[in-house]
């Protein structure tokens, strides 16, 4: 009984420090160089302008803004299109009262850039409200030049 609590005293004296070390790590930034923050900042703006196609319904942004292998899945799981989204847009069966996009994170793989971020959304979809928290990815990839969302995926949050 002796042995057994001295090796459980022994454990935890060793396993706590090595715990609590891991905790209070510190990592150091990574440094960011000019052309990466120039792209961050392509991306920030290509982010803008999707919210506000979205809340104008503006189908020309989809058009170009959309690669044509682009696929989004939705809160339901459900798989669409650049096709999809674009008649979506014009039909008016997809309306954006309200966008709030908080939390953007920006990460630049070479010519591919990854986008996660919260939005507060307040909308329709064929009559059904769908207002609430969300959180989403966009992946966006440079091609001759111009940065196009190649895929999208958005998660309902609490």
């Amino acid at each position: 009984m002796i042995n057994r609590c001295a090796v459980w005293l022994s454990f935890l004296l060793l396993a706590v420090p090595a715990f609590s070390a891991q905790r209070v790590s510190v990592r150091p930034r990574p440094i960011i160089d000019t052309g990466d923050q120039e792209t961050i900042r392509e991306i920030i703006e290509m982010e803008r302008q999707a919210k506000e196609a979205s809340l104008h319904r503006d189908f020309d942004f989809s058009q170009r803004a959309l690669a044509e292998d682009y696929v989004a899945i939705t809160p339901l799981g459900q798989v669409t299109t650049k096709q999809d989204t674009v008649s979506a847009r014009k039909s008016g069966q997809l309306r954006y009262e309200a966008i709030n996009v908080t939390d953007m994170v920006v990460r630049i793989y070479g010519d591919t850039a990854v986008v996660t971020a919260r939005a507060d959304v307040k909308g329709h979809q064929l009559g059904e409200d769908f207002s609430g928290p969300y959180r989403y990815t966009r992946v966006w990839v440079r091609r001759t030049g111009h940065w196009q969302a190649v895929s999208y995926q958005a998660t309902v949050t609490q």
